[in-house]
């Protein structure tokens, strides 16, 4: 048998393993999905969703044994790139480490003195969220200023940004769009542009979601990147950015300077561990971003080609003898954050699901929300950013902003209110009891968190709060969230709506008997 036979008898094997052993990771509306029995299967809050097409992807890759990153990899950044409609991606090997990237990006000496972000320069971030937002900023001496949150969204109180702001320290604005939910950009954006801020989006929650707002409004916020791409567009149905009547839309992600995606297995897509850097517009973001993820080196030649540059032993730089290779010489300190190729292969394969999985998101979030319709006396649910109500039809009514929010959902996301008769914890250790997965808003109002405390004892300097966080601690004591992922079934869903409706008439009806 040749090796190319040998090969696709393997493959053929590969799918045949994963077909027998891989049911549960089947999206949920694939007839071949393993059975649900409520009360005995688990109902994850998110995790893998995937096919043997992936499988066949990582064991080819995998046989023939680049491992490094290499050509899957190159491949799959093009094509993230393509669907974003931004200049270019990078993978790395998190979402965490993509934020560290794109934040360590922007404090090369090789910008502008006055774009450079400096040790002691101010970042303003939101203080409801996850900690690897924030952690970049305080692990290159830049101080994080913590503004509010809103409950009915999770995201950044913008009324509140230039209360933050101090003039000659703010440097940038870096915050989530929290659970698939995207923040106000064109507030942020503007904001940014009148001080002349970096604006860093960490898309790891939102991969899929858009943001609308008049075509008008982005010319005059200087997004003339997107509305070009939306007019070589035009005769690309369903391609992002678009214009229609006037109304821009295109992804988050790729409205800023620099944003970042993570592909860890609860995300709209997986690479088991793995992330991206996305260059938004700013070209030479990319050979920053680069250097810094492939140990600070400051030559670009991808791995396994030599001299790109043609002048490989031409260069002289710091104090170097002139000539020295360039492929050994060291502009940043950097890290080593590159996956794997054969985690790239997985990454193809799941781009090509995208649209799917998203739709799946959103249906999942309309199906939760109409079963749970009639609760909200008890339950302040989730709105996108800019609606103002949601409907029995599923549509929602809208603010005069004239933007609008289409959420590729992460999760279901639940407040309590303060008179309900029944608290977060209860609910979540019920949902818990019946194996329904639930998570708290990641960590809650970060600046509660252990070591956010420590570090103001250590140091008060080095992080600062703008007003108070009333927001951020109703997030932290009331809220949790339920899955939205593609791989819940139509049976699991309507298992959670009982489950939920059942506790909590149970604890009005107990409250109404006064027991």
């Amino acid at each position: 048998m040749s090796p190319s036979d040998l090969k696709a008898e393997i493959l053929r094997l590969t799918r045949e393993y994963s077909k027998l052993t891989h049911s549960a990771n089947l999206p949920g509306d694939d007839p071949g999905h393993s059975e649900f029995v409520p009360g005995t299967t688990t109902v994850p809050y998110a995790g893998r969703v995937f096919t043997p097409d992936e499988v066949e992807a990582a064991v080819s890759a995998t046989l023939d044994f680049w491992l490094t990153l290499g050509p899957e990899g190159e491949a799959m950044e093009r094509e993230l790139a393509d669907f974003m409609g931004v200049k270019h991606c990078l993978l790395v090997n998190s979402g965490s480490s993509a934020n560290l990237v794109a934040f360590s990006a922007l404090s090369t000496h090789k910008l502008p003195d006055h774009k450079r972000i400096r040790p002691g320069d101010e970042v303003i971030t939101v203080a409801a969220g996850f900690p690897t937002t924030v952690a970049p900023i305080i692990q290159a001496g830049a101080v994080p200023v913590f503004v509010d949150a809103k409950p009915l969204t999770g995201n950044a109180d913008c009324s509140l940004l230039e209360a933050a702001y101090s003039p000659g320290r703010t440097k940038a604005v870096m915050m989530a769009h929290a659970l698939g939910n995207p923040f106000e950009l064109s507030a942020v954006i503007e904001f940014c542009q009148k001080h002349d801020l970096w604006l860093i989006e960490d898309n790891c929650d939102a991969l899929g979601c858009t943001y609308s707002l008049p075509a008008d409004k982005a010319k005059s916020l200087g997004l003339d990147h997107l509305l070009k791409l939306a007019e070589k567009n035009a005769s690309l149905p369903g391609k992002l950015p678009a214009v229609a009547d006037g109304i821009l839309t295109a992804y988050t992600g790729s409205f800023g300077d620099i944003s970042t995606q993570s592909f860890y297995p609860p995300h709209h897509l997986t690479m088991g561990e793995g992330g991206a850097v996305n260059i938004i517009r700013r070209a030479p973001l990319k050979t920053y971003a680069e250097s810094f993820r492939d140990w600070g080196r400051d030559c670009w030649c991808p791995s396994g080609k030599d001299n790109t540059c043609n002048k490989r032993f031409q260069w002289q730089l710091g104090e170097l003898p002139e000539g020295y290779d360039h492929k050994y010489i060291y502009s940043h300190l950097g890290f080593n954050l590159k996956p794997l190729d054969p985690q790239a292969a997985i990454g193809r394969v799941q781009i090509r699901r995208l649209p799917e999985f998203i739709e799946a998101r959103k249906r999942n979030w309309q199906r939760l929300r109409a079963g749970l319709q009639g609760l909200e006396d008890f339950i302040d649910f989730a709105l996108p950013t800019h609606a103002t109500r949601w409907n029995p039809d599923g549509s929602f009514e809208w603010d005069d902003s004239g933007c609008r929010t289409d959420c590729s959902w992460f999760g279901f996301k639940m407040t309590i209110k303060d008179d309900a008769p029944f608290t977060r914890t209860e609910l979540a250790a019920h949902l818990d009891e019946k194996k329904i997965g639930n998570r708290m808003l990641f960590g809650g109002n970060l600046v509660r968190q252990p070591a956010f405390v420590q570090l103001r004892r250590d140091n008060p300097a080095a992080m600062r709060v703008a007003g108070e966080l009333t927001g951020a601690d109703r997030i932290m004591n009331h809220t949790l969230f339920l899955g939205t992922y593609p791989g819940l079934t139509g049976e699991m869903i309507d298992f959670m709506v009982r489950t939920i409706r059942g506790f909590v008439e149970a604890k009005a009806g107990e409250a109404k008997a006064g027991v």
